[in-house]
């Protein structure tokens, strides 16, 4: 009975935490799911020549309890073994419910007050923009939108993807993703 019990509450909660994530969305202008993202948003640096500009990322529907937010995007696809992370941004006040286009600007001129730009994986804080390797397949670029149950994340703004992503999960409520590719 006890474990019957135990159990039911479980699939109760997996069924709020589900209900959640289905109401927190994700959307950009500049972004369409399963779309190509435009030059506009592609890297200017590693052999690309695209306008390197972060795209405006708008997010609705994040649960009650929310006290900030993040923002990732990761390239499963890239030959690393382990990914590749081209921006990392958190600590974003939970007032917030947008990224505008240029937001990820290294220099954090467009990104919200409070917030923290961590460092990608070229070693850099900001948006980096895609530039996979010439020939290979589309790669996928996973933006995902992180409610999450805390005003701050503690850990320095040189923080590797993996820490931050630890701790982005460690504290989330609820996340939303949009999937756009770019090959070359």
């Amino acid at each position: 009975m006890r474990k019957m019990l135990l159990l039911s509450l479980l699939v109760a909660l997996l069924g709020t935490v589900e209900a959640q994530n289905s109401r927190f969305q994700l959307t950009s202008p500049d972004l369409t799911e399963g779309g190509t993202i435009k030059m506009e948003q592609v890297a200017n640096t590693f052999g690309c020549s695209g306008g390197g500009v972060s795209p405006e990322l708008n997010w609705t529907g994040a649960p009650a309890g929310t006290k900030s937010f993040a923002v990732n995007v990761y390239d499963p696809d890239a030959p690393t073994g382990s990914g590749f992370w081209h921006w990392i941004i958190f600590n974003i006040p939970a007032n917030v419910n947008k990224l505008a286009k240029g937001a990820g600007d290294p220099k954090g001129s467009g990104a919200p007050a409070g917030s923290v730009q961590s460092r990608n994986d070229a070693g850099m804080n900001g948006y980096l923009g895609p530039c996979p390797p010439q020939g290979d397949k589309p790669h996928r670029y996973i933006f995902t939108v992180f409610a999450l149950k805390t005003d701050k994340i503690d850990i320095p703004a040189d923080a590797s993807g993996a820490l931050v992503g630890f701790n982005l999960n460690a504290n989330a409520l609820a996340k939303a993703t949009l999937t756009a590719t770019y090959g070359r």
